[in-house]
């Protein structure tokens, strides 16, 4: 790799740029705690992309646990590149104005690393419109040696393929350490003058969490995958997700950047656990983000002291897969609270255990917390579909629970179902709606009043590295008939106390679709991209339409590869990629068919 010259768009950006957008704070940087070092005087510097608009982007707690950790390191800068909204993508286009990043202005082509997050299968479109508007060829094979390398991480990771001809390199599993380890091998086989081929080959080699897709290639036979081979015999063909060991010190920045225009979640986020210690069939994260650990309260609390006072955020929020399942949250809670109340700083807790004693037992240290609405993410309204999903929650400790939140001072409830489980009947879903209405009624024990609940139902895509991902999705047309089933339920109740929001199901349709694809989805992402696809998850911009076409064009069929059951024997296009071994996950769906008879 070549030494890069960096170039400065800051009078360009300020002149020809900020005063044409609708929003310009998502794009001038300088926030307080911004960390900004000169790019020119460092050996290396890394572009930390987010695929999506900068209020986003400024809530995800990995970009800043991974900002932090390489702006730390020395002769290395780091700075954040964010999706630019459709105004402000027409105005760099027309104006000829690279994306640019926030702290510098620097264009991403003069990077020696872009650095992308994926968090979600929606967002892919986004990452090849970011890396054409830098000035890069969207394609690996097509960029040449004085182009950066881009590299990929995130939960994505796991299924990765096709995002597969745009990235050099994809970082399996956690962050903080394997960033740190990357950054410094490609420093300095860049001071040695090694080529960009040869350092990838030296990541491929060293670390058994680095994929680099250019040296591994797949045969087909038809819809399924008959191999997948390494291009040197030398090469491992499996790989693990990293693991930061010692969590309890592991990295976490104490000064978060404080956003010019309101984030998503603005507020001190401390991750207090990683892992969770339910199986529940369906999800990606509990199979995928392994093991347990946890941080301790007087760790926690320092933590979330240091970012308070680096920001003056008036809510701190408790993080983790399953925040009610950290073992002495109860002391947590009261630490805090002893140290926030008088600051007139709030807690948030995303979600409590649904046993009655978890939330009785905090009933008294809650005074602080927010109460705008309790989350329980019931995922099925009968006790048998929860056994099938692996969730084994009781209706009489769901009451139990509902009773004592409402006791503790919440107004209403909020409710996550999810249709499509496997052995799921119509009387199932009609249960969403009259399991609704009674935990609204147990209200009327406390206070003679009818409780609020607040229900999403999101439609079962099948994930990969989980039991139910050799599942096909269920067809399209069964959605939009359970969505009018528990809508006429809801008329029959007359409960207008029940308000329902639905996902949109042909994004379901097309998540599914491409979260178990092969590599062959990589010319249907690009189509896509190329005929106008952007900002997939907002509805404003989904055009499912112009996603069929571009499937199509390839011989494909959207709907179909989403309804796809893959055979137990099948080489998965995903298997490669970190996450348990069939063995156990096939256990799990056995286990799961017993269930459902």
């Amino acid at each position: 790799m070549n030494n890069k010259e960096v170039t400065i768009l800051a009078e360009r950006v300020e002149r020809d740029f900020l005063p044409f957008v609708r929003r310009p704070s998502r794009y001038i940087g300088g926030e307080i705690n911004q960390i900004k070092k000169e790019a020119a005087q460092c050996s290396l510097t890394v572009a930390l992309c987010f695929p999506d608009v900068y209020e986003v982007a400024m809530s995800y707690s990995g970009l800043k646990i991974v900002y932090d950790v390489i702006n730390k390191m020395e002769g290395v800068a780091a700075e954040r590149v964010f999706a630019p909204w459709i105004d402000a993508e027409k105005i760099l286009r027309e104006k000829k104005i690279a994306l640019f990043s926030l702290e510098s202005k620097a264009p991403l082509k003069s990077f020696d690393i872009v650095g992308f997050s994926l968090t979600n299968e929606l967002c892919y479109s986004n990452v090849l419109n970011m890396l054409d508007l830098g000035g890069l060829n969207v394609r690996s094979s097509n960029r040449s040696e004085n182009e950066p390398l881009v590299i990929a991480g995130g939960g994505q990771t796991n299924c990765c393929e096709p995002l597969a001809e745009f990235v050099d390199l994809f970082v399996l599993g956690e962050g903080e350490e394997t960033v740190v380890k990357l950054v410094e091998l490609v420093k300095g086989q860049k001071q040695s003058g090694a080529t960009k081929r040869e350092i990838l080959f030296a990541a491929a080699q060293k670390f058994d969490w680095t994929y680099v897709p250019g040296l591994y290639e797949f045969e087909y036979d038809g819809a399924k995958v008959k191999s997948f081979q390494s291009s040197m015999p030398e090469l491992r063909r499996g790989f693990k997700n990293a693991v930061v060991e010692d969590f309890e010190n592991a990295a976490a920045p104490l000064r978060p950047i404080v956003p010019f225009t309101k984030a998503v979640h603005e507020r001190v986020s401390v991750e207090i656990m990683r892992g969770c210690p339910g199986r529940c069939r369906f999800c990606k994260a509990s199979f995928c983000r392994r093991p347990i650990r946890c941080r301790s309260v007087e760790r926690i609390i320092d933590i979330a002291k240091a970012c308070y006072e680096a920001t003056g955020f008036d809510t701190v929020s408790l993080l983790s897969l399953s925040t009610a399942d950290y073992p002495k949250l109860e002391e947590l809670v009261g630490g805090l609270q002893a140290y926030f109340r008088d600051k007139y700083v709030g807690l948030s807790l995303p979600s409590l255990r649904v046993e009655q004693s978890a939330i009785a037992g905090l009933a008294e240290s809650l005074s602080s917390v927010r109460k705008s609405g309790l989350t329980i993410a019931i995922e099925a309204a009968g006790e048998k579909l929860r056994q099938i999903i692996n969730k084994p929650l009781k209706d009489e400790d769901l009451f139990a629970a509902a009773e004592a939140a409402y006791r503790a001072g919440w107004q209403r409830l909020k409710l996550y179902f999810m249709v499509g489980l496997p052995g799921e009947s119509e009387e199932d879903i009609k249960q969403i709606v009259h399991l609704s209405f009674q935990l609204a009624k147990v209200r009327k024990k406390v206070d003679g009043k009818t409780g609020q609940i607040n229900i999403t139902i999101s439609w079962l895509v099948p994930k990969a590295h989980t039991p139910f991902g050799w599942l096909g999705q269920k067809p399209k047309s069964y959605f939009e008939q359970a969505k009018k089933i528990i809508l006429d339920e809801k008329r029959k109740l007359r409960a207008r106390f029940l308000q329902f929001k639905f996902h949109n199901i042909e994004l379901s349709v097309l998540e599914s679709a491409m979260g178990r694809g092969d590599r062959r989805l990589c010319d249907v992402i690009e189509t896509a991209w190329r005929n106008g696809a952007r900002f997939d998850l907002w509805d404003e911009c989904f055009d499912y339409m112009l996603w069929q076409k571009a499937f199509e064009k390839f011989g494909m069929d959207v709907e179909k590869l989403a309804e796809r059951e893959f055979g137990r024997e099948e080489i998965l296009p995903w298997e490669h990629l970190g996450g348990p071994g069939k063995d156990y996950l096939l256990g799990h769906l056995e286990k799961a068919k017993l269930v459902s008879g």
